[in-house]
């Protein structure tokens, strides 16, 4: 049977990087099956809510998701969408790499970093926050289970020993945040010694940002909670050229939601010029996901030969092309 997928076009620039990117997928002939729902201010326009039941609900059936990007209103309804889905499916893996590609502006070479950031609490869920009556003191909740420190920690060797990497790098921040943090590294050491095949390295997570910029070489997989994940993936993205390069991957125990990571930008929405390839690489993830692991792979070396032959890369590539233009050219070199 083939895969069928849920798949929502998002805001912004989201459709149209969606379209591109199912172009690609269609012209690999893979017999994918799409199910298309609505999210964030689309659905909001349509149905009145940001989430309808009806995505919640193809996606729990399908159990695999390709997202573009969504805007959350100010003042309605969840703090974040993406916040939403991931605890409305217990996402709690979240895979984002960064891998150097030809033709960027990126400062770099020979970059292969995967960051492995754990999806469902701590600080960045934003649990318990309060502003006092006379909004001058802020409180937030941060709470980290031996549960969920398990579980991201354990996922993080097993990726990379199913991928053949060497290292993973435990970043914490333990000698301060000795209760919260420290219960992530102790249960972290724990985990380690079950993988005596993969090296094993802790860093606190300023000298991390500081030894990305200094020698990004030195790492392979990171594995971090919620927050400091959100902050060094990002900073990881930027070795290799930006968030536009950038995808992400959601796993849970029974569903997975793939995505680009960037914003909506509706600065140029509309205009057919933003780049798809975050999206197309979190579409080369969902790939994986399913078993097509050689099937992604195909793709992502069409999209590398695009990027080398500098064939209509996209402005912020610098090139001329357009969305599709760009999308098209990948598209036929999935065929080589």
């Amino acid at each position: 049977m083939n895969p069928t997928i849920a798949v929502i076009r998002g805001d912004g620039i989201g459709p149209e990087i969606m379209e591109a990117t199912l172009h690609v997928l269609d012209a690999m002939a893979l017999g994918l099956q799409y199910e298309f729902v609505d999210a964030g201010l689309a659905a909001y326009e349509k149905d009145g809510e940001l989430l309808p039941a009806r995505t919640l609900e193809t996606i729990e059936r399908l159990g695999v998701a390709l997202k573009s990007p969504l805007t959350t209103p100010v003042g309605e309804g969840f703090s974040s969408i993406n916040v939403a889905l991931r605890r409305r499916f217990d996402l709690y893996a979240n895979v984002r790499p960064a891998i150097t590609f030809p033709n960027t502006r990126a400062r770099y070479e020979g970059i292969d970093i995967i960051t492995v950031r754990e999806n469902t609490e701590g600080a960045y869920i934003g649990e318990g926050q309060a502003l006092s009556e006379d909004g001058e003191t802020a409180t937030l909740t941060q709470k980290i289970t031996r549960k969920g420190s398990d579980r991201i920690v354990r996922y993080a060797f097993e990726l990379a020993r199913s991928a053949g990497r060497r290292k993973v790098t435990v970043v914490h921040k333990a000698n301060i945040l000795k209760t919260t943090s420290g219960l992530f590294l102790r249960v972290a050491r724990e985990i380690a010694a079950q993988y005596p095949d993969i090296d094993f390295n802790e860093m606190i997570v300023d000298n991390t940002c500081m030894q990305l910029v200094m020698r990004p070489e030195q790492f392979d997989v990171i594995v971090t909670t919620n927050l400091f994940g959100d902050i060094i993936s990002d900073l990881c993205a930027g070795l290799v050229g930006g968030l536009g390069l950038a995808p992400g991957a959601n796993i849970g125990k029974d569903a997975a939601i793939f995505e680009a990571v960037h914003g909506t930008a509706p600065d140029i929405a509309g205009r057919g010029i933003a780049n798809p390839v975050a999206l197309m690489l979190g579409a080369g993830q969902m790939l994986g996901h399913l078993g097509m692991e050689q099937e992604a792979r195909r793709l992502r070396r069409a999209i590398v030969a695009t990027m080398e032959a500098r064939d209509s890369l996209t402005s912020d590539l610098g090139g001329g092309g357009s969305t599709m233009d760009f999308a098209r050219a990948i598209a036929r070199r999935t065929a080589q």
